[in-house]
């Protein structure tokens, strides 16, 4: 069973005096006046909890301070200040030695360039991390095997590193993380070096697997849709900051600021929205004009916008009990697809050969 992971008011400064300088901080300094006095505040104040069993990404541009605060998660970076908590247990109170203990054990590590030794086979590769920990050679080859299975490389583990594409490749260093089964995964901009159909691929496994190992993950990109796309839950990070946390529907629907507001500004809305998202829920118990179209709170926005092409009046949102708990007019959903010059939308049901119907911003 995954266990919960704290973060709790860390802070990263690089350079001179940090403890000054995260007193300054704390005061309302800013970056740019630290580093004119040589110190450079990578992550301030980084606040966070990621439940057992959640995908937790953590996103933002370059120089946001994404991998700092990952690094301090398992504590390969000290942190300057604040407490990194897996399990009930304090990480930042650890030496060395619990510090080793910890990431052979409980925290697994998935790197952005593979990190692969050439010299070892596949099977090798995914059980270095038994190796590490003196798992017999018996023992460590049958559930590297399990885990390469469980990736998707049944059948190479004979293979060398440079016998398989990038994708494979990554899957090899998936597959060491699972090995070790892990209760923590932390993924460092994991699939960024792929091309965009293998990345779409890996994105897809690690979907799937994490439908049965529920393992607690966070996970680096710098990719808004594949942010999206993974994380139960967003935080959004800027200048070392998180300036947000949310669901991929709420960081949509309400950014907390410009910034994010233009960070998701380019976003298929489409791909994430969902009718509970975007239903107007003032219906004071009323009844839906038709029981055969309507759709449910978890109805993807693709297929809600189908629906409201094929009725001439507001979609009906029910529950799993039938009940009424909200409704969708047209023009809400041009309203969430941010429509700033179009004037026109097209839904089509999937399927119906001239069912197209064109909704017009008034």
């Amino acid at each position: 069973m995954s266990a919960r992971l704290e973060a709790e008011h860390l802070y990263k400064v690089f350079g001179r005096r940090p403890d000054q300088a995260v007193e300054r901080l704390r005061q309302g300094a800013d970056r740019e006046e630290l580093r004119s006095d040589g110190a450079t505040a990578a992550v301030i104040d980084a606040s966070f909890t990621v439940e057992p069993g959640e995908i937790f990404v953590v996103m933002g541009l370059s120089g946001s301070g994404k991998s700092t605060l990952l690094r301090m998660l398992n504590g390969l970076l000290e942190p300057t200040a604040g407490h990194v908590r897996f399990g009930g247990q304090d990480l930042t109170e650890l030496g060395d030695q619990g510090l080793r203990e910890v990431r052979s054990r409980k925290i697994s590590m998935v790197f952005q360039h593979f990190a692969l030794f050439p010299h070892r086979s596949v099977r090798d590769n995914a059980g270095y991390g038994l190796e590490v920990q003196g798992v017999p050679r018996a023992e460590r080859e049958r559930r590297a095997d399990e885990a390469l299975a469980l990736c998707g490389l049944a059948g190479w583990e004979k293979s060398w590193p440079d016998e398989l594409s990038g994708g494979m490749q990554q899957r090899v260093g998936l597959a060491r993380a699972l090995a070790t089964d892990a209760d923590l995964l932390l993924m460092d901009e994991s699939f960024s070096a792929l091309d965009p159909l293998i990345r779409r691929d890996m994105q897809d496994q690690l979907i799937e697997l994490q439908k049965s190992l529920k393992k607690t993950i966070v996970f680096i990109t710098h990719d808004l849709n594949e942010a999206m796309r993974l994380g139960d839950r967003i935080a959004v990070m800027r200048d070392g900051r998180i300036v947000q946390i949310g669901t991929a529907q709420d960081i949509l629907i309400r950014p907390a600021n410009d910034y994010v507001a233009s960070f998701i500004q380019d976003v298929d809305r489409s791909r994430v929205l969902t009718a509970g998202a975007v239903m107007d829920t003032d219906v004071s118990g009323g009844e839906p004009q038709c029981r055969c179209e309507t759709a449910r709170p978890a109805t993807p926005f693709t297929e809600l916008c189908a629906i409201s092409a094929r009725v001439p009046h507001p979609v009906s949102v029910l529950d799993d009990d039938g009940r009424m708990v909200g409704v969708v007019p047209a023009r809400r959903l041009i309203g969430f697809l941010g429509e700033e010059d179009g004037d026109t939308v097209a839904c089509d049901a999937p399927g119906d050969a001239g069912s197209e119907k064109v909704m017009t911003r008034a």
